[in-house]
């Protein structure tokens, strides 16, 4: 009687807990999010990504993702054989923009150089060069570019130009002391580089490629969260428990709202170590920030997976997602540079906002109340993403 009495009473203790458990409720997800970081962590190739990826990708990025070009090839003709000549191409060599590859007697063979790729730039000195800069205070100068790469050629003749301007200006002042003839001009102008002094590319670009490491790390992984229990089939195991759709979401989210955390610090200590770069507003913002745009960016991949069968399916959506994303939010060329059109589909770009937050409190030191816009607009994607997450999980209960 004893024994049975015994076994009645353990058969009870289980439904007790049950009565606590609350499974519709937020009573699931103690034990729900137990399940997600347990098989994070026995994921050994996911912790790997989680610290290497920041570490290879703002080691190496910054360097290669740089609109400046350095060592064009140059061809000279020097018709002029004169110190001041010799002076002149001494320095544009040591800009370090240009590379002399070839000194040529005629144009044509200058050209031959470009025709062949062996020359990006030719600089054709004219005869009496030395002698109209004594006399007239005067000379011209003839300046060819293959334009075949757009960029690269307006790029390198710009340089060009800027670095004869600074010589003409270099000579001016030194003949100006012994000669009044030389009349001053009216005025001056002395551009100021505000926020990046020395025009560094990589100091605007570092912030836009750790955002864009957070929305890969944080969309990607929630987007295989989902199918790749699906292709195991343990999903159908959640489907039959009575646990409401809202709490499953909500594990699903957490544990990679707080990975992308750990991403963003780890890119900051990256960022500091690498490009001795730290952020002028400070970094309590910016987690704010990073706090709203990972939470759209989950419920986008959560998205995806519930859409999607295999991994393959919803690695390529999002892939097309976060790549459209990336050209639409300025990292590589300014938004204002783009066709109308193009500026009007950036707008529903979630990435546009969170580097353009990034970029002006790390490098102006902006506050909340000068991005309070772009905040909202992460806070409107967010909210639509995961509802419809919610939603669009097809729950077997």
């Amino acid at each position: 009687m004893n024994k049975r009495n015994k076994n009645i009473k353990d058969i009870a203790k289980p439904n007790q807990l049950l009565s606590r458990f609350n499974p519709r409720g937020f009573g699931a997800l103690k034990f729900l999010l137990e399940k997600e970081f347990k098989q994070i962590l026995r994921n050994k190739f996911l912790i790997r990504v989680i610290i290497f990826l920041p570490l290879i990708a703002l080691s190496l990025l910054p360097m290669v993702a740089n609109f400046e070009i350095k060592n064009n090839n140059l061809a000279v003709i020097d018709n002029d054989h004169s110190p001041s000549s010799s002076l002149f191409i001494r320095k544009i060599v040591s800009s370090g923009h240009f590379h002399l590859v070839s000194v040529r007697q005629n144009y044509n063979d200058a050209l031959n150089d470009i025709e062949q790729d062996r020359a990006d730039v030719i600089l054709e000195i004219p005869a009496f060069f030395e002698k109209d800069l004594m006399t007239t205070y005067s000379a011209q100068v003839n300046v060819t570019t293959n334009a075949v790469n757009a960029v690269k050629g307006a790029l390198g003749s710009g340089y060009l130009m800027q670095i004869i301007h600074n010589f003409s200006n270099d000579l001016r002042s030194r003949f100006m002391a012994g000669n009044s003839k030389i009349q001053t001009p009216a005025f001056e102008i002395v551009p100021r580089y505000d926020f990046n002094p020395y025009l560094e590319y990589k100091f605007s670009m570092i912030p836009a490629i750790i955002m864009m490491i957070l929305g890969m790390i944080s969309g990607f992984l929630p987007a295989l969260n989902i199918v790749g229990e699906k292709e195991k089939g343990t999903i159908e195991q959640m489907n039959v428990t009575p646990v409401g759709r809202f709490p499953v979401i909500l594990s699903k989210l957490i544990p990679y709202w707080i990975i992308g955390f750990i991403v963003l610090t780890i890119c900051f200590i990256v960022v500091w170590i690498i490009y001795d770069m730290v952020s002028v507003g400070g970094y309590l913002e910016i987690y704010l920030f990073a706090t709203v745009f990972v939470l759209a960016f989950s419920g986008l991949g959560l998205i995806i997976s519930n859409y999607t069968n295999t991994i393959q399916q919803a690695m390529y959506l999002m892939f097309f997602f976060v790549i459209n994303f990336i050209f639409l939010s300025g990292l590589y060329t300014p938004i204002s540079s783009t066709p109308e059109w193009v500026q009007t589909m950036s707008l529903f770009s979630p990435l546009r906002y969170m580097i353009e937050a990034l970029r002006s409190i790390y490098l102006k030191g902006s506050h909340f109340g000068d991005l309070w816009t772009k905040f909202a607009a992460l806070v409107g994607f967010a909210v639509f993403f995961n509802l419809w997450a919610i939603l669009s999980y097809r729950k077997k209960a």
